[in-house]
């Protein structure tokens, strides 16, 4: 029992999760309604990103600015797999081409392309959903690091990456929706998705599948592999002539991060129930890593606090100051880089849990001296 305790991180670790799976599952769901529930739902989505920044940037060293990639491709596999669902010839009728997505028809694009085609299957939709990201992150990973490209100049070229993938989506409208991308999403193997009931549902599969991410990544960090990658970070040049392939190792973190956050891409389109290019592009990968700042981005549960705290203070303030908001974004970011670089963990680790480690502590003292009071009266 100990030794897989230790491989997930320890009690303490254990005890932060079990708290965090309390609170999400039994705690918020007792006290939100739906809207504020699916609203949450919605901000925990972009809590996969953040936990595989934590593994790719916080113990790994590799700052990636274009995590919006992997999360649109969960999101736009799922999408499409509804989309087909919700485009059957009797619910297209009307269009000139029964059968295929409503922007097709009015594309005038006569037949299903061939990429969507693996769609028609929920299976195979899922199989990509965790393969595809996953590939696309090997071939970037294998291009840059097997050449020792790295730091800044990785992070610029992922930024690229996801501006080119923007670029690509809206160009191709008759194939991907364009600007509006995919929407009126309705259907999940004919179980609709939209109404109350279904919401719930989706919340708790989210938050299931989310906390299954937070083990496996604990349990990456508790292995071998976690010690080489806080090595890696410290000292690259060190761990490679120790004979460890270095490259491969970043491969390896880099595409984690990628699966992890197309699951949260793939949830996201669940639960809102349309994708566009909006979620793919820079400004929200930059976003993305603000979630992990914030969060602490060497704690993965700080990541999943960052993420929630970062977009409900982003509704609020966007509603009343929606010019200011990115400006916010950025000043928070800075902050907290230069006043709090563990971020929320950071912030618990230093000074809370201090003050909960004295209050026990003085109240098992006074507990001794009473029980050593008792005993001495008992005797006399």
């Amino acid at each position: 029992m100990d030794k897989w305790i230790a491989a997930f991180g320890g009690r303490q670790r254990l005890m932060q999760l079990l708290a965090l799976a309390v609170l999400l599952l039994v705690i918020l769901p007792l006290t939100l309604d739906v809207f504020r529930l699916n609203l949450l739902g919605k901000y925990l989505t972009y809590a996969f990103v953040a936990v595989g920044l934590v593994l790719c940037w916080g113990y790994g060293g590799i700052l990636s600015l274009g995590q919006g990639v992997f999360f649109g491709m969960g999101g736009y596999c799922m999408a499409m797999f509804l989309k087909l669902e919700a485009s059957s010839p009797e619910n297209t009728a009307i269009q000139s081409t029964p059968g295929i997505p409503d922007f097709m028809d009015w594309n005038q694009v006569t037949e299903l392309p061939m990429m969507w085609v693996p769609f028609h299957s929920l299976t195979l939709t899922v199989v990509l959903i965790l393969t595809v990201p996953a590939l696309f992150a090997f071939l970037i990973g294998a291009a840059m690091f097997k050449r020792r490209v790295g730091g800044v100049y990785f992070a610029i070229i992922t930024q690229a990456i996801a501006s080119i993938a923007t670029i690509l989506i809206i160009g191709q409208q008759g194939y991907t929706g364009g600007i509006n991308g995919i929407t009126d999403l309705r259907t999940l193997l004919g179980w609709d998705i939209r109404p109350d009931s279904a919401k719930y549902l989706l919340y708790f599969l989210c938050c299931i599948l989310l906390i299954v991410c937070l083990l496996i990544g604990q349990f990456v960090l508790s292995s071998r592999y976690g010690k080489l990658l806080i090595a890696m970070r410290d000292q690259e040049d060190r761990v490679r002539f120790s004979g460890y392939d270095v490259a491969n190792i970043k491969i390896f973190v880099f595409a984690l991060a990628g699966v992890f956050s197309a699951i949260g891409g793939a949830m996201f389109a669940l639960q809102v129930g349309f994708m566009s290019p909006s979620f793919v592009g820079t400004v929200v990968s930059i976003e993305m890593v603000i979630f992990c700042a914030v969060g602490g981005r060497l704690s993965l549960i700080g990541a999943v606090y960052g993420a929630l705290l970062v977009n409900l203070a982003k509704t609020m303030l966007s509603e009343s100051f929606p010019q200011l908001w990115i400006v916010f974004m950025g000043a928070l970011f800075i902050g907290v880089v230069l006043l709090f670089p563990q971020g929320l963990a950071g912030i618990y680790e230093d000074y809370v849990r201090p003050c909960f480690a004295n209050l026990f502590s003085r109240k098992s003292v006074t507990k001794d001296n009473g029980d050593k009071s008792v005993a001495q009266e008992a005797q006399s």
